[in-house]
């Protein structure tokens, strides 16, 4: 038999209880629903609790916290240079590689995905559209996306656009084996839609849930149009396709302050996006392969997770990987095709930490088939109590003493590259001009959204850069990026409203800039767009900071500076 091609579909915010096939009576997913009942379901699957840790885990088999990746922003959800890729194994095995959508691993060399195995590389900036590094501007329609580290306008909604083209990929490779990687940013918020998709739930639902289940039906439209073309070009049989996504839900319910659903449908679990019970990190998880024997709908009930995603891959592709590659996770293959084995003993752990450096036990589940500890305290039955309501870490103290023994050897284990940092590379011919944004200070906070650019909001931190070499750089300080083209005192006229709208006039007087022990400060014209600075620099690892400000009690750093070699 051919090896066969991967289509892995992921998308952003779903959670395990916002499909029809999982009990959601309101929901309309009818081409997702299909393909689950021709799949074989991994209903113990888990993940990350935010987006960028799955997708690290996910594209390296490995915990994320060992890859760099423990946040969304903040410097942290950059993937490590020396992880070896999904995509890199997938192409040094002679698959042609692409991905379409959400990458959210790094928007710099060297973490783009063209850096990281995908030869083709469509694309928004950081973890959504519309925040910090994605193009400005851009709202879900008609849209201008980074296709291998270039812009290019789309005509269309984002999610119309990743599926039209992985599709024209896919058609253009079905002559050889391919790796698609479609990582849709819906339905993350802001939860933007035609209303042709929300009209079908206002009323039912309140309105951002009507949109957000709107935005699922849009995907699940897509899904439909993406098996249907798999059939047309007669690949659908020897296709591995995956159905997945990246953490709970983050609109399908409410919860009180416990985590527990007021209104709305979470599938009987409790927390969402961000938690550590179980509605924050289990989710859908399907694979159909018809020539590999998955064309029936059946459930396997055994622990997993997105660690094991890519050495399952690996043993069902018959796919060579790197000798001093180590995993995390491991091949499922003996549950799909039910050959001896001893998973049901495993043990995983899963976290969110979202913080500079990682804090031990925090928001932290140990998992086994059975059992849950959660933040190394509190224990619960998942097979007796799926809603995690009775703590009965008092009545087996040795089951704790267990799962606490296995978190500190897992924490042991993670946390040796805790310190070790993932700088951004500048003066390379991979990027011949570098754009920083603020999405990537590491501090306490930061504008990761652009909506927050717009309200001019008072934070700073610092970059970790890595001086490709020895040499003169230039490095241009602005407050708006250079799409916008604005000065840097002046403001976006219009109301702030949302994302999209109106921006607040800054009165910056100075502009100053440190990189490692060398410091500069220039006065700021009202009328120019960008400060520019010049430094000497060795090779190496160093930080950079900046700071825009005046007298009156302005301090903030420089949203947008663009570096390079002269």
């Amino acid at each position: 038999m051919d090896k066969p091609n991967v289509v892995l579909v992921i998308t952003d915010d779903q959670g395990y209880g916002d499909l029809g096939c999982h009990g959601n009576e309101i929901i309309k997913t009818p081409n997702i629903d299909a393909l689950y009942s021709q799949s074989v379901r991994f209903t113990n699957f888990h993940v990350g609790p935010t987006c960028a840790p799955t997708r690290a885990g996910l594209m390296t088999g490995r915990y994320c916290n060992c890859t760099g990746v423990w946040h969304t922003i903040g410097g942290r959800s950059l993937l490590r240079q020396d992880e070896v890729t999904m995509a890199d194994i997938f192409r040094s095995n002679d698959y042609r590689t692409g991905i379409f959508g959400k990458w959210h691993l790094g928007d710099n060399y060297p973490f783009r995905p063209h850096d990281r195995g995908f030869e083709v590389a469509l694309y928004h900036g950081g973890g959504g559209v519309s925040q910090t590094p994605d193009y400005w501007g851009n709202d879900y329609f008609d849209d201008t996306y980074m296709l291998n580290g270039e812009p290019v306008t789309f005509e269309g909604y984002c999610t119309d656009v990743w599926f039209r083209e992985a599709m024209k990929f896919i058609e253009s490779n079905k002559d050889q084996p391919f790796f698609c990687y479609i990582s849709t940013n819906a339905p993350h918020a802001p939860y933007n839609v035609d209303e042709s998709y929300s009209s079908q739930y206002k009323g039912k639902v309140p309105d951002y849930r009507a949109n957000f289940y709107g935005m699922i039906t849009n995907i699940d439209e897509n899904v439909g149009y993406l098996i249907s073309k798999l059939a047309e070009l007669n690949i659908d049989k020897n296709t591995i396709l995956i159905w997945m996504t990246d953490n709970g839900s983050s609109a399908g319910a409410s919860l009180d302050k416990y985590g527990f659903v007021q209104e709305g449908y979470n599938a009987g679990m409790r927390g969402m996006k961000g938690w550590e019970y179980e509605g924050g990190h289990r989710v859908p998880f399907f694979m159909r392969w018809t020539d590999g024997g998955f064309k029936h709908g059946r459930d396997i009930d055994q622990l997993s997770a997105n660690i094991d995603v890519l050495p399952t891959l690996i043993d069902l592709c018959s796919l060579r990987s790197p000798d001093h590659l180590r995993f995390d996770g491991t091949s499922l293959k003996p549950l799909l095709y039910d050959l001896p084995n001893n998973l049901d003993e495993r043990v995983i752990v899963t976290d969110s930490q979202r913080v500079e450096y990682p804090i031990k036990w925090r928001k932290s589940a140990v998992m086994t088939n059975q059992w849950r500890l959660i933040n190394g305290v509190e224990l619960y039955d998942i097979l007796d109590d799926p809603e995690q309501r009775n703590n009965i870490a008092d009545h087996y103290p040795d089951v704790v003493q267990k799962l606490r023994k296995h978190y500190e050897e897992w924490w042991e284990l993670v946390s040796l590259t805790f310190d070790k940092d993932c700088p951004i590379i500048i003066g390379t011919e991979y990027e011949k001009v570098t754009r920083l944004t603020c999405h990537d200070w590491h501090g306490e906070e930061c504008a990761w959204n652009q909506g927050q650019i717009r309200q001019g909001l008072q934070c700073n931190g610092y970059w970790v850069i890595e001086v490709a070499k020895d040499g003169e750089y230039m490095f241009e300080l602005r407050r708006w990026c250079k799409e916008e083209d604005k000065a840097m005192t002046e403001g976006i006229p219009g109301e702030i409203t949302d994302w999209y709208h109106g921006g607040k006039a800054l009165d910056v007087k100075m502009a100053y800039i440190k990189i490692g022990e060398q410091e500069q400060t220039k006065a700021v014209d009202p009328e120019v767009k960008g400060i520019t600075f010049k430094f000497n620099l060795k090779a190496g690892v160093t930080h950079l900071q900046t700071r825009l400000y005046n007298n009156e009690g302005l301090s903030l750093g420089a949203y947008y500076v663009y570096i390079k070699p002269l």
